[in-house]
C-alpha cells in the first residue's frame, strides 16, 4: 500500500535528469509521489553547484522545486565544518559554489596551505593544487571530502568525480580520507531525515548508484529503490554487496513500488 511510505529521497544526476534534459516520466513520477506521500527531497551529492541552482534547474525543467526542497553534499559540508571546525582556516579542492558555502557558513578559507583539507569534484583540478593540499596535510590537518563518487552520469557520458581529486591528494601524502560527508556517510542520510521527518522505514530513496544511493539507504533501513538510467547496470549489481528493495529501468518505473 502506498501509505507504507511517507516520504521520498529523490537523487538528481541519473535519475531525475541527464545533463539539461529530464528523464523520461521523471516529471509526472514526481508528481505522483508528491500526490500519495507527504514529502519528496531532493539529495545529490555534487557539490560544484548550490542548492539555489539545483532548485532552479529543476524549476527550468518543469518540477517544483525551493531551495529547502534539495539538499547537497557541499552544503552538508560546509555546515559540519562550521559544528566542528570553526575555528580552522580551509584550502577547499573544490570549484567557487562549494567556497561559496563555506564563506555562507562563516567558514574562512585560504588559497595557502590551511590547517583543513577539503576535497572535492574540482574540473580546474591542477598539480598547484595538489601541491597546496599535500602541504596542508603536511602539518597534520583534518582531511575531509565532499563525496565519494568516481564519475558523475551526464547526456554525453560520465565525467571524473571527487574521488579524482581524492585519490590523487591520498597518492601524494599516504593520508587516507578521515571522513565524507556526502552519501552514503550517516551525516548525510542525519541530515536528509531530519528535513523529511519521518523515521527510515517509512521513507523510499531512489537513485541510480548503487554504492551511494542506495548503501546508504540500506544502511539507514529505508525502502531501496536503483534505477537503471544512471551509472549503474545489472551486471554491477551482482559484483557489489548491497542488495536494492527494487530495481527499476527509471523513475518512470515508481508505480511499481508505490502499488506493491
Amino acid at each position: 500500500m502506498s501509505s507504507d511510505f511517507e516520504a521520498a529521497i529523490l537523487d538528481l544526476d541519473g535519475t531525475v535528469y541527464l545533463g539539461d534534459h529530464l528523464i523520461d516520466g521523471a516529471g509526472e513520477s514526481i508528481d505522483r509521489l508528491r500526490e500519495r506521500l507527504d514529502t519528496v527531497l531532493f539529495l545529490t551529492n555534487k557539490a560544484i553547484s548550490r542548492r539555489r541552482d539545483y532548485s532552479q534547474k529543476l524549476r527550468n525543467l518543469g518540477v517544483d522545486a525551493g531551495v529547502d526542497d534539495v539538499i547537497n553534499s557541499g552544503w552538508v559540508t560546509a555546515q559540519y565544518v562550521r559544528e566542528h571546525y570553526a575555528d580552522r582556516e580551509a584550502y577547499v579542492v573544490g570549484e567557487a559554489p562549494l567556497v561559496a558555502e563555506f564563506h555562507d557558513a562563516g567558514v574562512t578559507t585560504t588559497d595557502e596551505p590551511g590547517d583543513l583539507l577539503v576535497a572535492s569534484m574540482d574540473r580546474a583540478f591542477d598539480y598547484e593544487k595538489l601541491d597546496v593540499a599535500m602541504r596542508t596535510l603536511s602539518n597534520g590537518a583534518p582531511f575531509l571530502a565532499t563525496n565519494p563518487d568516481r564519475t558523475c552520469p551526464t547526456a554525453d557520458g560520465e565525467i571524473p568525480d571527487a574521488a579524482g581529486m581524492i585519490g590523487a591528494i591520498e597518492g601524494v601524502t599516504g593520508r587516507s580520507v578521515d571522513e565524507i560527508l556526502g552519501k552514503p556517510s550517516p551525516k548525510m542520510v542525519e541530515t536528509a531525515l531530519d528535513v523529511v521527518g519521518v523515521d527510515p522505514d517509512a521513507c523510499l530513496i531512489v537513485g541510480d548508484r548503487i554504492e551511494t544511493d542506495i548503501r546508504m539507504g540500506e544502511r539507514a533501513g529505508m525502502t531501496t529503490v536503483l534505477v537503471l538510467s544512471g551509472v549503474t547496470d545489472r551486471e554491477t549489481i551482482e559484483a557489489v554487496d548491497v542488495e536494492p528493495d527494487y530495481v527499476l529501468d527509471s523513475i518512470d518505473d515508481i508505480d511499481v513500488v508505490l502499488d506493491r
